[in-house]
């Protein structure tokens, strides 16, 4: 089994970045493909999305992270 890779971050266009990755163009995220997307979360402006973001990569963001992520593989 390989093993599972969380990405947060931020993008104004989700479709291409996941098209972008899947082609393996970038060294450091290459050995993780195929991603897939199983949870995104869409925000209202850029200011919002990036103080998510950096919340998300929190411990704390990181609890709730695994928590939703749990959820989604159990059921």
């Amino acid at each position: 089994m390989k093993d599972i890779k969380n990405y947060i971050g931020f993008t104004t266009d989700l479709k291409q970045r996941l098209v972008e990755y899947n082609q393996g163009l970038n060294l450091s995220t290459k050995r993780y493909t195929p991603r897939v997307i199983i949870d995104y979360e869409a925000c209202l402006n850029e200011n919002d999305a990036r103080r998510r973001e950096k919340y998300l990569k929190t411990t704390q963001g990181g609890r709730l992270l695994k928590i939703r992520l749990k959820e989604y593989r159990y059921s």
